[in-house]
């Protein structure tokens, strides 16, 4: 493949995914940053913190063993609606796969400065397919976690195997809070994607939007003075 043909046709699409990934990456690394001064500086360490102590609690009054089965069905069935969700969105963007020569020419009337060629349709279809595709199977194994951890925190004997003590149940709770988050946040990252069908400013604006909205989303509510 001729690459500087490549990056004359294609220059402001590669320009703009690039950058939007620049800002994903520095975002991620700010965060990173501030979960290593404080661990619950996000919601989803103060969620995996009261996971924890939540098996914890659970496991030790074996009384809470209706009120646990409870939850965590509550939780199945959550992740089982997102994997549905996940599955018909697949289906959706098989569909658009299969109309790029015509969608292509009418979603790139406001496309300034970018490709309109139906290859480069095609490749941004797949990244939303990818997208879907790790969503699905995201929640599809949160699923499957929980589904283990239904059985583990009303074992009767947890001192039988370490894989049964508390500590271990919730970490296995918490890999499977952790997989539904990354379903949620494939999702959230569905909608640049979706934006870059129109053109590669429209990735850029809305990846911009994206962090924002995260940064607020992530944090953690601050304790009161």
């Amino acid at each position: 493949m001729d690459i500087p043909l490549l990056v004359r046709d294609f220059g402001s699409d590669i320009a703009a995914g690039g950058l939007s990934m620049m800002i994903v990456a520095l975002y991620y690394l700010w965060l990173g940053r501030q979960v290593r001064r404080d661990p619950t500086f996000t919601i989803h360490g103060v969620n995996k913190l009261a996971r924890t102590l939540w098996v914890l609690h659970v496991m030790r009054h074996p009384a809470k063993d209706v009120m646990a089965v409870q939850t965590l069905r509550n939780f199945i069935m959550g992740a089982s609606l997102m994997a549905s969700t996940a599955t018909l969105l697949i289906i959706g963007t098989l569909t658009l796969s299969g109309q790029a020569e015509s969608i292509s020419r009418t979603w790139h009337v406001l496309n300034v400065g970018g490709a309109h060629a139906a290859e480069l349709w095609i490749i941004k279809v797949i990244c939303l397919l990818v997208d879907f595709i790790v969503a699905f199977f995201a929640f599809v194994m949160a699923v499957r976690l929980v589904n283990h951890v239904v059985f583990m925190i009303n074992t009767p004997e947890p001192d039988a195997h370490h894989n049964l003590a508390p500590e271990a149940v919730a970490r296995r709770l918490n890999r499977a809070g952790n997989l539904f988050a990354i379903g949620m946040r494939a999702f959230f990252f569905a909608v640049p994607l979706m934006f870059w069908l129109f053109g590669p400013a429209f990735l850029v604006v809305a990846t911009i939007g994206l962090v924002l909205t995260l940064q607020r989303l992530d944090r953690s509510e601050p304790a009161p003075d």
